[in-house]
């Protein structure tokens, strides 16, 4: 069974700053099941933006919450982009930001399907 969306972000948040990192929620979603992206910002003033991940990198049928890189090392501005359309489309997501200098294991991201 998956965590809900609410207590998933809780978690990474209390994990960031457990780690001496900085987390923000910027958008709240839906506390049940709403999507979740994940911007990364690094020190060299890059981010770094992550998506749920398709349902066909799934193996099993119910996992945990797996991401895929969405855009690596890029300005602030090209990830506020995506992030509007993408509130555009799911209106229930959830956005979080994070300030740590490596992701480390606080998410699990996808290599892709092939890798």
């Amino acid at each position: 069974m998956r965590l809900k969306s609410d207590i998933f972000v809780s978690a990474l948040v209390r994990r960031v700053f457990g780690l001496g990192g900085y987390a923000a929620v910027l958008r709240k979603g839906a506390e049940e099941a709403g999507a979740i992206f994940i911007r990364q910002r690094s020190r060299l003033g890059t981010e770094t933006f992550y998506a749920p991940a398709p349902q066909s990198f799934f193996d099993d049928p119910s996992p945990g919450r797996l991401f895929e890189i969405r855009l690596e090392a890029v300005d602030g501005g090209t990830v506020d982009e995506a992030v509007a359309r993408e509130i555009r489309f799911d209106p229930d997501c959830w956005v979080v930001e994070i300030e740590v200098d490596t992701r480390g294991d606080l998410f699990d991201v996808t290599a892709g399907k092939d890798s």
